[in-house]
């Protein structure tokens, strides 16, 4: 159970590439993307057009605040394929975000594509202590979204052994884990914690598995949270980004410093904006992540707006690489509420509960009466709690509500709920109900 010894890069030529070096090869790629995408997508030819924009006008990474962003709504607009840059006849795949809201967000990839995404996601497991000698479990789900398989070709890009799971039918999860001696564990954070939950429901002590690392993402999850993942399961969590506009699982990952995210910047440019004024914002300022695909043929999307919420820092990391990175994610701009004028994301009320011991598993109800925003957080209690005395648990759900308020600065109207009450998710939880009619 030993990690692997430090330093560990898959591609260090450009993992531990000087600035310059980064800087030049950003620069030829945005050029060369910039033309295309004139070229190619009509889109771009039209808003090029608008702004008086020729593709000459970029000569550098520098020249990138003079180019328009793209948003979410810009590819439901042109649904299906129109922001794609090359013939049909050259995608090699085509995936689809689960849209919550109206049509599906379909990206598309040519081979080459995706043997650039294999690659960051190489990258990310090696970052993270992974080995060609490790058994990876993936428990994402395959299929449209861009987890499973993503995850599933990195793994075997840096030669490791893949256990294509999927998600689902949790018992054998574990079994497999137990039977196969899975090295690295990759699916979202809470269903991380689910399995964590049944390993423990069997009776099984975490430390007799031969798991090591664990592999999370796709949704915002909290360093409490992080903890316990940990302790759950036995081993060290680590953080892992991406969209599937922008590719899919390793646009950036933590390295085993677990100090932000390595952004793989030679193909997924990043910048920070503030999300009112679209102006660029220094390193360590939170913002807006915009990304620029400069690596990318099929789908090569300029400045797209992602609506996650975190900063940049340029300082080299502990572990050598010289990678920009990124914090986590606190949340997203469309996953912030707005209640009573105080702004509030889900992963500040889960910081709070997990910080007075309670288990993660908690919704969010927010409603309107009378002209006033009210929020319920409705919390699951854990078996040793749903014993106790009804006096008592007024008194915790008090404790709660003192702490939110002393965090969110709103008043909260807390439920505490039976074991098991509220559904486990597979994939992303489903964490926010929102009554309000707005």
């Amino acid at each position: 159970r030993n990690s692997s010894p430090m330093p560990n890069y898959y591609e260090p030529e450009i993992e531990c590439a000087s600035r310059e070096t980064l800087r030049e090869i950003q620069s030829q790629r945005l050029v060369e993307m910039v033309k295309r995408c004139y070229e190619n997508v009509p889109l771009y030819k039209k808003r090029f057009d608008e702004m008086g924009l020729k593709p000459e006008d970029i000569r550098s990474i520098d020249d990138l605040t003079k180019l328009p962003f793209t948003t979410k709504q810009d590819l439901r607009d042109t649904y299906p394929f129109g922001l794609i840059a090359v013939p049909r006849d050259d995608l090699a795949r085509v995936h689809a975000s689960s849209g919550t809201t109206g049509k599906q967000t379909v990206v598309a990839y040519t081979q080459n594509d995706l043997d650039i995404w294999a690659r960051s996601a190489a990258r990310a497991i090696v970052g993270c202590g992974g080995t060609h000698e490790d058994f990876v479990h993936v428990s994402y789900g395959y299929g449209l979204f861009t987890g499973g398989l993503g995850l599933h070709d990195g793994a075997e890009k840096m030669g490791a052994t893949v256990i294509p799971v999927s998600s689902g039918n949790t018992s054998r999860q574990v079994q497999i884990l137990q039977d196969y001696g899975s090295d690295i564990l990759a699916c979202t954070p809470s269903y991380a914690m689910y399995i964590g939950e049944t390993v423990r429901e069997k009776g099984i002590d975490p430390k007799s598995l031969r798991l090591r690392i664990g592999i999370f993402g796709a949704e915002p999850w909290t360093e409490e949270m992080r903890r316990e993942i940990e302790k759950a399961l036995a081993i060290r969590a680590f953080d892992i980004y991406g969209l599937s506009e922008i590719a899919g699982p390793g646009v950036s990952c933590e390295c085993e410093e677990q100090a932000g995210m390595h952004v793989q910047e030679d193909f997924f440019y990043p910048e920070i904006i503030d999300p009112v004024t679209g102006e660029q914002l220094p390193d360590g300022e939170e913002g807006e992540l915009v990304f620029t695909c400069i690596g990318k043929e099929a789908l090569p999307l300029i400045r797209y707006r992602t609506r996650d919420i975190c900063s940049l820092t340029h300082e080299k990391c502990a572990c050598g690489r010289t990678t920009v990175r990124m914090t986590k994610p606190k949340g997203r701009t469309d996953d912030m509420l707005i209640i009573r004028g105080i702004n509030v994301f889900p992963s500040q009320i889960e910081s709070v509960l997990l910080d007075l011991g309670m288990d993660p598993n908690y919704r969010m109800i927010v409603d309107r009466k009378n002209n006033l925003d009210t929020l319920e957080v409705q919390v699951e209690m854990n078996e040793s709690m749903f014993s106790d005395t009804v006096r008592s648990l007024e008194r915790v759900e008090r404790t709660i509500a003192d702490a939110l308020h002393s965090t969110l600065n709103i008043a909260a109207k807390i439920t505490l709920l039976e074991p098991k009450s509220i559904e486990r998710s597979e994939g992303k939880a489903k964490r926010v109900i929102d009554r309000r009619k707005l």
